[in-house]
């Protein structure tokens, strides 16, 4: 049987621990030109889709716990019953779809039914339209998603960011090696692979630890984390692809540095404008590691570990905040964080799924006082794609927020564009445009520090 395994199973616990919450991650493609009557979108969806098990597939859960919940094809599979047609409200621009979204968005997935839908959106300004694509987690990772999505495009094989994930370059094995026919040889290749599989189990125990030693220290009280509501908000930040590069190489540092640098800058900002001190501590962060080898970017599930860096919120400085961003997230790497994460995760495989899930079930009741961010870097396809041949003009990514945790930022790259995804609490975050905004100052200060650099040492 095709089962769930723990980690995507948990997702379903968490979603249950808590009636506030929707655990469905989503994408908005903003297409050019006039939008397609709802007959040629139900057909073009109706051919694509056969090729998606998921799309067409329900959860069987089992009594109490005792086998994992399992796929299986859902007799009265309805198309019509997953798309939706809506139209923005005049005049059509960014405040209202982001509003729409939010509201899509925070309604919880029918269980009795394939767990995902589509809303075809018109009424946007500009000659455009809109599709949102709504995916509960237990199916898929940010990068199965992104890989789900692409399916019901024109470009469905396209070449994608993906590809330079670091666990998407390490070799799989399934390569031919040269085998010696030296009995020295293989004394000497048993003890390398003893003595690399014993540093392997001991990075990952160091990363397991101190994983679990940022889960167990709480961050100061404030207000971007606590309960959140049933409402959403939503809002988008753009970057372009070519000045993040150009100052991820003029400080030495990656792509997922300067975002993160970026979100760093805005909430300091955010803190400040709401009359709190940021501290050394103030902004744990959840950054979700992808572990998918480039041979199972289709496979649908959760191939994620994760890191927990302290974002430097109380540091003033744009290019000091860079640094000591690159800093934190190199040390978590070299500490085996995402070692320790997946080892985690390959415990609870092992484990029967009935004290899995009762564990996960009681973990996520507990109020979680550590985490205080989330923000999840998702590569998209490298190219423009088309969408039932019109030009898919933008991609933005659309994350769940949930365990106490107020505001949740994804990071999408599609072809020259990056799009920061927010998703916040609609009690507590009516500042979400500030934050936006502040990703995209943060943003330019990096990127004019930059260009004063590179004059300087010219």
């Amino acid at each position: 049987m095709d089962q769930l395994t723990a980690l995507d199973a948990g997702f379903l616990e968490v979603e249950d621990s808590d009636p506030h919450v929707s655990l469905a991650v989503g994408g908005v493609s903003i297409v050019e030109g006039p939008a397609p009557t709802y007959q040629e979108f139900f057909e073009s969806f109706a051919e694509r889709i056969a090729t998606i098990p998921r799309c067409t597939q329900v959860l069987r859960t089992h009594p109490l716990d005792l086998r994992p919940p399992n796929w299986v094809d859902d007799p009265h599979f309805d198309l019509a019953r997953h798309l939706h047609r809506i139209a923005l409200p005049h005049p059509g621009g960014d405040a209202e779809l982001f509003e729409l979204i939010a509201s899509l968005m925070e309604r919880r997935l029918d269980r009795e039914r394939p767990l995902w839908e589509c809303w075809i959106i018109e009424g946007l300004s500009g000659n455009r339209w809109a599709v949102l694509t709504k995916i509960h987690h237990c199916i898929a990772d940010g990068i199965a998603t992104t890989q789900l999505l692409s399916k019901f495009s024109d470009d469905a094989d396209g070449d994608t960011f993906a590809a330079d994930v670091g666990a998407a370059r390490k070799p799989t094995g399934s390569g031919s090696a040269k085998v010696s026919l030296n009995p020295l040889s293989w004394v000497s290749g048993l003890g390398r692979s003893a003595f690399g599989a014993v540093s392997a189990a001991e990075h990952a125990a160091i990363g397991a630890a101190e994983l679990a030693a940022g889960l167990l220290h709480p961050a100061p009280d404030s207000s971007l984390r606590g309960p959140v509501t049933a409402m959403r908000r939503y809002s988008a930040a753009r970057a372009r692809l070519t000045d993040m590069h150009k100052v991820a190489r003029t400080f030495g540092v990656t792509l997922n540095d300067v975002a993160l640098a970026a979100i760093t800058h805005s909430y300091r900002g955010v803190m400040l404008a709401r009359g709190e001190q940021p501290g050394r501590d103030s902004l744990r962060t959840l950054v979700p590691v992808s572990v998918r080898a480039v041979d199972h970017f289709n496979v649908a599930g959760n191939r994620v570990s994760a890191m927990l860096p302290l974002l430097p919120v109380d540091e003033e400085d744009p290019v000091r905040q860079l640094k000591l961003v690159h800093d934190r997230l190199s040390h978590a790497k070299a500490s085996g964080q995402s070692e320790g994460g997946s080892a985690m995760v390959v415990a609870a495989k092992r484990t029967p799924f009935v004290l899995s899930a009762w564990a996960i079930r009681l973990l996520s009741r507990i109020p979680q006082r550590a985490v205080v961010a989330l923000a999840t870097n998702v590569p998209g396809p490298r190219s423009r794609q088309r969408l039932m041949g019109r030009r898919v003009l933008e991609l933005w990514p659309i994350p769940p927020i949930a365990l106490q945790v107020r505001t949740g930022v994804a990071m999408l790259s599609y072809a020259d564009t990056f799009v920061f995804g927010i998703t916040a609490d609609y009690d507590t975050a009516p500042d979400i445009d500030a934050l936006a905004a502040g990703i995209e100052d943060g943003m330019a200060q990096l990127i004019a520090a930059a260009r004063k650099r590179r004059r300087k040492s010219s």
